[in-house]
């Protein structure tokens, strides 16, 4: 199912204004012939048609694609996965005047309260959608992350990537990531979210926009490494939720609540009468 993105568009929109000024729009400021608005919205949003993102639920990412990292050494994609750790996926570019800097800041913003950590539990893999980024921009890129992300160990787990555009396009075909490039301002049309992919590079879970639960993407992680990281609360977490891929976000099961409170009634019942029986057992062995 094909996702436009209401808050990509009005961000994007936005995003022009700011870099490139009222000219951005034409005829923004303008008085407008009656019949003519309608028009000029259709023409400023022209450049997001076929921008979006399509689930590709369960496929796996084309491996043998080679791609540069952010030291400029070739690196083969599959190389990046089969570590025993899930892997968050970001389509992006290295200057991108707004969308993707608010991805990226939120995506961090997500993962500081979790006690997973980059490089440990899970890794990043942020790939340029620009063919002419280059290694010394995603270095940059990297380093400037890091330094917000803060945590130890992270550089080894997270990667900044470049390559041509085959690569490029094929690992965004694989996501079901729309994007393209726009010659009037330079710039690259594309939605707003990042991927959960599996150990093996299975994409596992989406999450759209520029804002993301903490918890979901806890959850996606556990699920998506098949219980090799997370806890018991994160199992019980997963019992009473689970991911609607039409909303890409964990909604609560009322059955399953309801389900697990009995349980937990049925566990403290038997508790209780199995003290109570100890009890009246060392009350009769004291009378005697």
């Amino acid at each position: 199912m094909r996702r436009y993105f209401f808050t990509a568009c009005i961000v994007a929109l936005s995003a022009l204004v700011l870099t490139r000024g009222a000219d951005a729009l034409p005829g923004l400021g303008e008085a407008v012939a009656p019949g003519q608005e309608q028009q000029r919205a259709a023409d400023a949003l022209a450049p997001l048609q076929g921008v979006g993102i399509t689930q590709r639920l369960g496929e796996s990412l084309p491996m043998d694609l080679v791609f540069r990292d952010e030291d400029g050494k070739d690196v083969r994609l599959g190389d990046l996965f089969g570590h025993r750790k899930p892997v968050v996926m970001v389509m992006a570019y290295y200057e991108c005047p707004m969308l993707c800097t608010l991805v990226l800041n939120d995506m961090v913003k997500a993962f500081r309260p979790m006690n997973f950590s980059v490089g440990t539990e899970f890794d990043v893999i942020t790939v340029s959608i620009n063919p002419k980024d280059t290694p010394e921009l995603a270095r940059a890129k990297k380093e400037n992350y890091l330094k917000s992300y803060a945590r130890e160990g992270a550089a080894s787990g997270w990667h900044f990537l470049t390559g041509q555009d085959p690569a490029v396009h094929a690992v965004a075909d694989a996501l079901g990531f729309a994007y393209r490039f726009v010659p009037e301002t330079g710039e690259f049309a594309h939605a707003a979210g990042i991927m959960v992919l599996t150990p093996e590079g299975r994409i596992s879970r989406y999450f759209y926009g520029i804002e993301y639960s903490s918890r979901d993407l806890r959850l996606a992680l556990v699920e998506a490494a098949d219980g090799k990281i997370g806890s018991l609360v994160d199992e019980m977490m997963l019992y009473c939720f689970r991911y609607d891929p039409a909303v890409g976000k964990y909604s609560v099961v009322a059955l399953s609540i309801v389900r697990l409170g009995g349980i937990l009634t049925i566990i403290a019942l038997a508790g209780f009468i199995g003290i109570s029986r100890i009890r009246e057992m060392r009350g009769d062995r004291t009378r005697s």
